[in-house]
């Protein structure tokens, strides 16, 4: 060790030892989750751990492929079947429920008018449509929503059919005992049926037609996410096969060929699946649920205008409308007024479900029910002429009267759209079942193929990487 003098004054010079230096900081050690990354950076450049990282990424991109498939198919599946089983036909049975509602108020205007001479036909029809409506409503309140708008308009008319229903009873007892007052409780069951059951039915029946409408915006999209993901787990598995060749020379490793092969099918069975689903679930709308609806339409206007038609009669002039006719003001009777205007409608509703129509089994009763129509305004008109000129009791017989009266054409009218809208509601359940039945056991097959395709890229690669042992 080196000695310090003290040269200023060498008498008393001493030796001091030289400072000795600090001890070198041990070395700090690294955290397992660094080695561990320089193990893989280390790995990664060997072509075992090339392979290793190339066999999980193909069985995580199939893998990957196979859930998204999966789900989408899953989601499309389960708005499909929404719409052959719970949207179209709530749809259905909220337009039955306002048909019966309609066509028990124009039941009851029958009767009335019939006065003690009621048929018993016409009872029971006005009594089958008031049971048609509660069974339909009891049906809606158990398949809508707790919290739903519908249930809400459900519960609305459920308290309005049977004060409704006490109306027209008050209306018959007073009318079978020549009280002119039936007339006054038939046109106040009429304005509750017109202005608050009937619209609140009609918002019953646009609500379903917008839920089904949704299921069809649901079931229809192409699943692009999942046709993506199935496009590049195939690129990705040619590109590991083609650098498989260029380095062993070797044309096929039989794990990579079976993960291909697998993946080929599901992208197929998803691509060409969903496109018949598609196109089963368009045709069930455009040749199924637009007829439908216009076929409903139609139906709701012939039961107005019959409701109107009696109307007329029973309130003899009691209701007017003021209507603007070449620059003046015109007073009209109100319920003729208004059979103008429904049978208006129910004439175009019928042109257009006739071009809508596809085959012969659906536009011949469409056809035959223009053609009632068209008597029916003929008889109107001649029962109006009749009303005009005093003759109360002719025009009474030509509206309810047999076979040559009004009603018959009505009858006729109501008994062809029936059979319409039956053809229609069997295309569109076999449209639809068949778009339904195109993604029948895709969700589960596309998993577990998608699982057997992984499991051949590990083991394709797994044979690659016995070779280095």
């Amino acid at each position: 060790m080196g000695e310090v003098k003290n040269v200023a004054n060498p008498a008393t010079s001493t030796t001091v030892p030289a400072p000795t230096p600090a001890p070198a900081p041990p070395p700090t050690r690294r955290t397992a989750f660094a080695e561990g990354v320089d193990k893989a950076r280390a790995a990664a450049t060997t072509e075992p751990g090339r392979l290793r990282i190339i066999g999980a990424l193909l069985a995580l991109l199939v893998i990957a492929f196979g859930s998204v498939t999966a789900w989408q198919t899953s989601d499309r599946a389960a708005a499909a079947d929404d719409v052959l089983h719970k949207s179209q036909p709530l749809s259905a049975a909220a337009a039955d429920i306002y048909r019966s509602l309609a066509d028990a108020n124009t039941a009851a205007s029958s009767g009335f008018l019939a006065g003690g001479q009621e048929t018993a036909e016409s009872r029971q029809r006005y009594e089958e449509d008031i049971d048609e409506a509660a069974s339909k409503l009891v049906t809606a309140a158990n398949n809508a929503d707790p919290d739903s708008p519908s249930t809400a308009v459900i519960t609305k008319l459920n308290k309005l059919l049977p004060e409704y229903k006490g109306l027209v009873e008050r209306a018959r007892t007073y009318n079978r005992q020549g009280f002119p007052v039936g007339g006054a409780y038939l046109r106040y069951a009429n304005q509750k049926m017109q202005q608050d059951m009937l619209p609140a039915a009609q918002s019953l029946y646009t609500k379903e037609n917008q839920r089904l409408q949704d299921d069809y915006a649901d079931a229809t999209p192409y699943p692009w996410a999942a046709i993506a993901l199935g496009v590049l787990a195939l690129a990705g598995l040619s590109w590991a096969q083609h650098r498989n060749y260029r380095r062993t020379n070797r044309v096929l490793n039989h794990g990579l060929v079976a993960a291909t092969a697998t993946t080929t099918v599901v992208l197929l069975w998803l691509v060409v699946g969903h496109t018949v689903a598609r196109a089963g679930l368009d045709d069930s709308y455009d040749h199924g649920v637009r007829s439908l609806n216009v076929l409903h339409d139609a139906r709701i206007a012939s039961l107005k205008a019959r409701g109107n038609e009696n109307l007329t009669l029973v309130a003899r002039g009691a209701e007017t409308v003021k209507v603007a006719a070449d620059g003046a003001s015109v007073t009209l009777d109100k319920y003729d007024h208004d059979f103008s205007t429904e049978i208006t409608t129910l004439g175009k509703g019928l042109t257009l479900a006739a071009k809508l129509a596809d085959d012969q089994a659906g536009e011949k009763p469409v056809e035959t029910a223009e053609s009632n129509m068209v008597e029916w305004k003929k008889r109107h008109t001649a029962a109006r002429a009749q009303d005009d000129n005093g003759n109360y009791e002719q025009a009474l017989a030509l509206v309810i009267g047999g076979k040559d009266a009004t009603g018959a054409c009505f009858d006729g009218v109501d008994k062809n759209l029936a059979s319409a809208l039956e053809h229609e509601q069997k295309e569109f359940r076999q449209a639809a079942g068949d778009g339904l039945g195109a993604m029948t056991g895709l969700p589960i097959g596309a998993a577990v193929l998608a699982v057997l395709g992984a499991a051949g890229a590990v083991l394709g690669i797994g044979r690659r990487l016995s070779e280095y042992r």
